[in-house]
Order: structure tokens, then C-alpha cells, then sequence
């Protein structure tokens, strides 16, 4: 096969340090905004990213010269520049250490993408850490 071909959603979720809820509604939007020109800049065009106070969910296509961790710490790092630097928030903001991250069949984009949309929604019946869990047992994966 002369040419390589790749299209990988990735659904990632990733949490404030100590899940603390520092992403106001005040800075939502201008955070949101930040990551996906983040994203955009190192190629990974943007679906949709939304969230809660104290955690993110982003839906893009990987960049298949990169990394997902490659990716991840980009992004989490610059967002964590970009609020202390423009003093967004009182305190000093850092990410919590990690993150997951799904790939994601073309068939279910728009499932993903409508889940990634409510999230307002969604945790006014489920915790993060409830979230989190169900994630975790739906891939295969134990909680410790």
C-alpha cells in the first residue's frame, strides 16, 4: 500500500488537581477556546470539549505523528501556563497527574459527542469520581 491513512478519535478526560472545581463558568469558555487552538496548533482538529468545574472531556482526531501522552501533556501543560499567567483564577491552577483516553468508532461520534455536550447535565445525577469508575469497568479496567 503506497499511502498510510489514519482517523483516530480520541474521547479524553482529565481532572483539576484534587478535582478541586477552579473551571468557573466565568473562564469556561476562554479555557475551552485556549485548549482547542492548543489542539488545532499541533494538528489534532477539535470536535468538542466541555466539562465540569473540576474535569474536562475533549473529543479530537489524533495527529498520527504524535502521541496521545505526547498530546495530553501539551495541552494540560499550556492550559496551566495560559490560566496563571492571565491570572484567571485566585489560586495557582495545576492539572491533576494523568488522564484516559477512548478511541472512538465513527459510529459512535455523534453518541460521544451528544454525551461530551450534556455534561451539565449528566453530573447533576452523576459524581466524577462515579463517572470514572463506569468508564473504567466499561473498558475492561479495575478501579483501585
Amino acid at each position: 500500500m503506497p499511502h498510510s491513512f489514519n482517523k483516530i478519535w480520541l474521547h479524553t478526560i482529565w481532572a483539576t488537581k484534587e478535582r478541586k472545581p477552579l473551571i468557573l463558568p466565568k473562564i469556561e469558555s476562554s479555557v475551552y477556546d485556549f485548549m482547542r487552538n492548543q489542539l488545532k496548533e499541533i494538528g489534532c482538529p477539535v470536535r468538542i470539549i466541555n466539562g465540569m468545574p473540576d474535569h474536562i472531556h475533549c473529543l479530537f482526531l489524533l495527529n498520527p505523528r504524535k502521541s496521545v501522552s505526547e498530546v495530553i501533556k501539551q495541552v494540560k501543560g499550556s492550559t496551566s501556563h495560559y490560566i496563571n499567567a492571565e491570572g484567571l483564577i485566585s489560586e495557582k491552577f495545576t492539572w491533576q497527574t494523568g488522564y484516559a483516553a477512548y478511541s472512538v468508532s465513527e459510529s459512535q461520534l455523534e453518541k460521544v459527542f451528544q454525551y461530551i455536550k450534556s455534561q451539565k447535565q449528566h453530573h447533576s445525577k452523576k459524581s466524577f469520581q462515579e463517572e470514572y469508575e463506569a468508564f473504567l469497568k466499561l473498558n475492561g479496567l479495575e478501579t483501585t
